[in-house]
């Protein structure tokens, strides 16, 4: 099975390029999704939330407060990365369990959609990495539509992996400066030459952007 991850930058559109993969017929193994299931009312990551930073970080119905944490990791790195020590284990560990049922079930390919490219499942496990990448002023932009502040969202980036790094561990760098059909054009050409030029079969075309356009109209 040909495991294909895509990660990149917060704002970069990987979430999107994620998306389009799946339109085009490829099963997706999302870590954000996954992440929430850890850390729902019951989670498993729950527990050890509370041993290292306290119950206050958890809401009345069991789940993990996501803004009272963003408050305080996103000014601490020491703390952020206590917090991603803790998810990305429990994450990565279901990600891996998914992905091995799937070859179970013959798929001839899955992709995982990782923000934190971390080198147990999911660097040693890949076959190729598509970093999505994009302008700054770009990224900004995306993340104040989301309700960030500019300040805020800078805060963000300067925490994570540079561009260089990203581009270090990538087979493929994509720059996602234009549309999503833009977007998925690029995505579809490697599709082609990467999925298809090795007997995966995938769906070609703008499929993505002409569902988008169809919601919309």
């Amino acid at each position: 099975m040909f495991v294909l991850g895509i990660t990149g930058g917060i704002g970069c559109g990987k979430t999107t390029a994620a998306a389009i993969l799946a339109a085009h017929g490829l099963p997706l193994l999302d870590a954000d999704v996954i992440s929430h299931e850890v850390t729902a009312p019951g989670g498993v990551a729950i527990p050890e939330i509370i041993e290292r930073f306290g119950p206050e970080y958890i809401k009345a119905d069991g789940s993990l407060d996501r803004e009272a944490m963003a408050h305080t990791v996103f000014t601490d790195r020491k703390r952020l990365d206590q917090l991603s020590l803790i998810i990305h284990r429990h994450v990565m560990a279901e990600i891996t369990r998914k992905r091995l049922l799937l070859q179970k079930q013959k798929a001839k390919a899955v992709v995982l959609d990782v923000p934190v490219p971390v080198r147990e499942g999911f660097l040693d496990s890949c076959d190729q990495i598509w970093v999505i990448w994009a302008d700054l002023e770009l990224r900004l932009g995306r993340l104040q539509a989301r309700g960030l502040s500019r300040e805020e969202a800078l805060r963000r980036m300067q925490i994570q992996m540079t561009e260089d790094e990203y581009r270090a561990l990538g087979t493929e760098f994509i720059l996602n400066n234009g549309s999503v059909a833009e977007l998925e054009t690029q995505l579809d050409a490697l599709l082609n030459r990467e999925l298809l030029g090795r007997g995966i079969p995938v769906q070609t075309g703008l499929v993505y952007a002409n569902e988008v356009s169809a919601d919309s109209d």
